[in-house]
């Protein structure tokens, strides 16, 4: 039915095919198929190295090498959870901080303001009803 030349290109063709398709590929589905291709493998690589280790270490030492692979373990589980999409992205907790704090502080100085006076030696901060006076020297 199909010569050894016909065989041939369907194969070339095919390949060129499957290389186009790659290469329209996203960045989120190339590391999709590579984390479904090799994910199992590091994760279960991982958790023999700290089996291995384990057996092989003395206490001293087994705590930080499973400490090491716990933390490797969580974020290889994270980045898979974030290709596959099973976790909304969440706005990191520090900014979310920073934002609070910078609202508080706004909110702050509209209250009172600060006056600040010098009288030859004499400095007099007031804000609202509180005022404080130093001295040089």
């Amino acid at each position: 039915m199909f010569g050894d030349k016909d065989l041939t290109r369907a194969k070339l063709d095919v390949r060129a095919e499957m290389m186009r398709l790659e290469a329209a590929s996203t960045a989120k589905e190339v590391a999709g198929k590579a984390i479904g291709k090799w994910g199992l493998l590091a994760i279960t690589l991982i958790v023999l190295i700290g089996v291995i280790a384990s057996i092989m270490l003395d206490e001293g030492k087994i705590a930080a090498v499973i400490g090491l692979v716990s933390a490797a373990l969580t974020a290889l589980i994270q980045m898979i959870n974030g290709i596959a999409g099973a976790t909304p992205k969440q706005e990191k907790p520090e900014f979310e901080v920073m934002k609070q704090l910078i609202e508080r502080l706004d909110r702050m100085a509209d209250r009172d303001p600060i006056s600040v006076a010098v009288e030859g030696d004499k400095v007099i901060v007031k804000k609202g009803d509180e005022q404080f006076t130093s001295t040089r020297g």
